[in-house]
């Protein structure tokens, strides 16, 4: 398999990962009224799941350069 289709089925599989993780179904489960460091839960998520996308996508890019 060439090297770009498989860092563009990488490409494709966090960008489900990203629909996934930013859904209803994900997002109610952390709207609660919980505070993390006095700040809200959910925001703690949302924060937490894009900052994981970026750095997977960050090692999807870089890897076998």
């Amino acid at each position: 398999m060439k090297q770009s289709n498989v860092k563009n089925q990488r490409l494709a599989a966090l960008f489900l990962l990203g629909v996934l993780l930013f859904n209803y179904p994900l997002l109610a489960l952390f709207n609660r009224a919980t505070l993390v460091a006095g700040v809200p839960l959910l925001y703690v998520y949302i924060f937490g799941a894009w900052a994981l996308l970026i750095g997977l996508l960050a090692l999807a890019v870089e890897r076998n350069r």
